[in-house]
């Protein structure tokens, strides 16, 4: 059995090559949009769900393909990737001196099997100046991060605390991506 990364995320990689699993990464391409009126756990679920079975159908069949998707919520909202920098400072206006939710769902497909889990985080950001959000900017890390940020670089230091799984902010949480494949009998 062959286990397949359905995400060209270097974290959620970094994340697997940390527990010592192998795998090959495949990258899903689809609509990532939110639906209208979708909440949050659905968005993720659907999202993962997604890429999982677009990797799948390029896979062998003996191939169990992980994917995954991580949102940024505050105030109910879902804050996804940055389209620009100043919808990035926008985000960390937003998520300064509060606490929001980060939630990644994770699915693995193996055969006819589906399994999914969704991991749930609260983040307690500091107050942040305007010169902490415009150097953090310069550094490039809000780009292609939900929320536009990632708490694994310059950002930890607007952390004061969470609750919940650090791995699931950096974009794939482990205990319950090994829990999902123990479920399908997919063995380290």
């Amino acid at each position: 059995m062959r286990l397949i990364l359905a995400s060209s995320s270097p974290r959620r990689a970094d994340l697997l090559q940390q527990i010592g699993l192998r795998f090959t990464v495949r990258a899903a391409n689809i609509d990532e949009s939110v639906l209208p009126g979708e909440a949050p756990n659905a968005y993720v679920a659907r999202m993962a769900i997604a890429k999982g079975r677009e990797v799948s159908r390029l896979c062998a069949a003996d191939d169990c393909v992980l994917a995954a998707d991580t949102a940024v919520i505050v105030d109910g909202r879902i804050l996804g990737k940055p389209s620009s920098r100043g919808d990035a400072a926008m985000m960390l206006r937003r998520l300064s001196g509060r606490s929001h939710e980060v939630m990644t769902a994770v699915s693995v497909h193996y055969g006819e099997a589906l399994r999914v889990a969704i991991s749930k985080t609260e983040v307690f950001f500091a107050s942040l100046s305007d010169a902490e959000i415009n150097n953090y900017l310069n550094t490039g890390e809000a780009d292609d991060k939900a929320g536009g940020y990632g708490i694994q670089g310059h950002a930890a230091c607007f952390v004061q605390r969470i609750h919940g799984s650090y791995s699931g902010v950096v974009g794939l949480p482990l205990y319950e991506t090994v829990d999902l494949l123990k479920q399908v009998g997919f063995s380290r």
